[in-house]
Formats: C-alpha cells, sequence, structure tokens
C-alpha cells in the first residue's frame, strides 16, 4: 500500500525503487525487482534476510536492496525505509543540494534532512551502500547526489509523510527557482526547528 500511494506523490520511477519493514527478527519486507509499485500487490511482498536472500516470494530481490540492508545493520531501529528517484527530489539530486522548505506543507515530515553529495557508485555495491548510509547518519530524510531520495520512518504513515513532504518541498523549491524567486525561505528557524522536532 505505502509504495502503491506513494507512486502517485512523484515516486514513480519505473526502473528503480526499493522499500524494507523491518519485522524485528532479521528479516525484511521489501519490494520486488521487475514490477513498478504502481503494480506491485500484497501477493508479490518478499521477505529478505539482512544478507539480502529471499525467504520468501516469487520475484527477485531490487538489485540497489544493498542500501537498505545497509541502513538496517546499522540502524536496527529503524522500522520503514523508502528510496527512490521521485520526480522532483532527483532534480535536487542532480543539482547535489537540499531544496528549501517554503511553505508550511513543505516543511511537515519532521526530522532532518540531509545531502549526501559523495556519489561513490551505485547502492547495488555493498561499498557504496555502506558509505551512503555512514553520510546520512542519524538523519531521517536524504537527497543522494546523483541518486535520488531516501526516507526512513518508525511508521508506513510517517515514511509516507516524509516522503510526501520531501517531493513537494522538492516540486515548489524549483517551481520558485524556475520563477525567480529568493534562494532563501522566508519560513522562519524557529518554524523549521519546530517542525524538525516534530515526530513526523
Amino acid at each position: 500500500l505505502l509504495g502503491r500511494t506513494l507512486w502517485a506523490e512523484g515516486y514513480c520511477d519505473h526502473l528503480a525503487g526499493h522499500i524494507t519493514v523491518n519485522m524485528g527478527d532479521g528479516t525484511l519486507l521489501c519490494n520486488p525487482w521487475l514490477l513498478t509499485w504502481e503494480e506491485m500487490m500484497p501477493g508479490d511482498v518478499l521477505r529478505i534476510d539482512l544478507d539480502g536472500n529471499v525467504i520468501e516470494g516469487d520475484w527477485p530481490v531490487p538489485l540497489g536492496i544493498p542500501l537498505h540492508l545497509a541502513l538496517h545493520v546499522a540502524r536496527p531501529e529503524v522500522q520503514y525505509a523508502v528510496h527512490n528517484h521521485s520526480e522532483y527530489g532527483t532534480v535536487w539530486s542532480d543539482l547535489t543540494a537540499v531544496p528549501p522548505a517554503y511553505d508550511q506543507s513543505s516543511s511537515l515530515g519532521g526530522g532532518e534532512v540531509v545531502l549526501v553529495d559523495e556519489y561513490e557508485g551505485a547502492v547495488n555495491s555493498r561499498e557504496a551502500a555502506d558509505a551512503a548510509v555512514r553520510a546520512i547518519g542519524d538523519a531521517d530524510r536524504a537527497i543522494l547526489g546523483g541518486h535520488g531520495v531516501f526516507v526512513i520512518g518508525d511508521t508506513a504513515r510517517a515514511a509516507f509523510l516524509r516522503a510526501v513532504a520531501l517531493e513537494q518541498r522538492a516540486k515548489n523549491a524549483w517551481m520558485v527557482r524556475v520563477a525567480g524567486g529568493p534562494e532563501k525561505s522566508s519560513l522562519p528557524d524557529w518554524w523549521m526547528d519546530r517542525q524538525a522536532n516534530s515526530d513526523g
């Protein structure tokens, strides 16, 4: 359901995208390779171990799953992780910049947004995935330079809100930039601090 709803919110790259759910027993649920998020149904969901081996399911594991494996090993408390090349998030990924939050809706989601601008190759390499996870640190959302976005949440609802808010932020910031607007948001620091400290 998370994948299908995010597809409609701009997380619609036809070639990439991974969602994992930590089951708390050393296994993860994840979406399969070869199906778009729009096509995915409950019976297509895979259960994999932390080495990326399929335990249950009939599809192959997504190629970029090492990013999620590295995250769940480094941060075992993480419940939901979402990676995609979202429509506007990827624009800012290509710019290697965090989009400013120009409006209240774009500042929703809680947590910290960071830029990981050290592109060390596709995250189907465990070394590149480990480096990306180290650079993300304790953040909840990341713009991965030249690669897309990464969103973390304690619940499906939190992951959805953070992902949608990040995409809206990226879209609105791009529109402001194209319109020749200011480079810096006029939202006050106290507001951004309050939003960052909300529970998502």
